[in-house]
């Protein structure tokens, strides 16, 4: 038996896909849990490459450039390989059969009714000209999940039905199987909400041009900021302004580490008298202090790229061995046999 089935803590499992540099959005939604979490539960992080070819197969080497680039930007956020198994996704045999054998228990029907898919859809513009393998990846993330038996998945809001399609998966397997043989999992949403992006949409996106990067440098960040969506109504400095809404609050909100000092800048934006040019150079200080060691450590670990690489074969290499165990007991529980060797 593999030693780490044994290990009673909670599991986790989450990831990102490697289209490109991670950015403040994923931090808030996901990598803060992460790093939080990773002392008290069994973590599994995957650069989910196999799940990036779904809408970006005519250019995979975007995707093999960014392996490594999402790997910096875990080690420096402070994803510890010694507490945190970090894994290639299409390094796991065992994920694809696992969604082979799940694509069996959903019907078409049901993957068009998830509201993520449909609003990705949406979002690239696909139309009906939709790629099989994107219009399938509920079930494909469902394998990611149950293959490592996890119990917990720090995910965005927008995502959570993913995690409850990947429930209904779970529930198929287990009355097929006659005995409980697969965790459900619950979503962790972080309890500050989606980032949206600079341009005030709901979704910050490297696609759409409305992302902070991780790594960004002090002048990409003058420039993010200088962009930013405010208050369209604030036009003088002595006009009353909006903070719902004005994304450079939101931004204070989620890494001013002084609430004190935000709360009187609000008070006096709303009452007037304070001007955007001064609330966002507050921003750019606290953007510019947040990322400044992020980007240091990141500089230093791109210095030894095969460092990096090789703890990406180690941690993948552990999880072969559990996701291998857990295919071997789904196949066993649906009843599937394969030829002795």
């Amino acid at each position: 038996m593999n030693p780490e089935t044994c290990d009673p803590r909670p599991v986790i499992v989450t990831g990102d896909r490697p289209t490109g540099p991670l950015h403040l959005g994923h931090y808030v939604g996901s990598l803060r849990n992460r790093v939080a979490l990773q002392a008290t539960h069994r973590q599994f992080v995957l650069v989910a490459d196999a799940q990036a070819l779904t809408d970006n197969a005519q250019d995979p080497d975007r995707i093999r450039r960014n392996i490594l680039e999402v790997a910096l930007d875990y080690l420096a956020v402070g994803i510890d390989p010694a507490l945190s198994t970090v894994c290639v996704q299409s390094a796991l045999p065992a994920l694809a059969e696992l969604t082979q054998l799940y694509l069996n228990l959903v019907t078409v029907a049901r993957l068009e009714r998830n509201p993520t898919v449909r609003q990705e859809i949406q979002a690239r513009g696909f139309g009906r000209d939709i790629p099989a393998g994107f219009l399938c990846y509920p079930v494909a993330q469902a394998a990611d999940i149950t293959a490592f038996r996890a119990t917990l998945v720090p995910v965005g809001e927008d995502q959570a039905p993913m995690i409850e399609q990947t429930n209904e998966i779970v529930r198929r397997v287990n009355r097929q199987a006659g005995r409980p043989l697969l965790p459900e999992a619950r979503a962790l949403i972080p309890e500050t909400g989606r980032l949206p992006g600079i341009d005030g949409r709901a979704k910050m996106s490297k696609s759409q041009g409305n992302a902070v990067a991780l790594s960004a440098p002090p002048e990409a960040i003058r420039e993010a900021v200088r962009r930013m969506y405010t208050d369209p109504g604030h036009l003088r400095v002595s006009d009353p302004g909006r903070v719902e809404g004005n994304v450079v609050f939101t931004y204070l909100d989620a890494f001013d580490p002084d609430g004190a000092a935000v709360a009187e800048l609000k008070a006096r934006y709303r009452r007037g008298g304070l001007g955007d040019t001064a609330v966002k150079a507050r921003l750019e200080a606290v953007l510019d202090a947040f990322l400044a060691p992020l980007r240091e450590r990141r500089a230093a670990l791109a210095q030894r790229p095969d460092e990096v690489l090789d703890l990406l074969r180690d941690g993948t290499k552990r999880a072969q061995r559990l996701t291998a165990d857990t295919l071997e007991a789904v196949r066993d529980g649906l009843g599937v046999f394969t030829l002795a060797a």
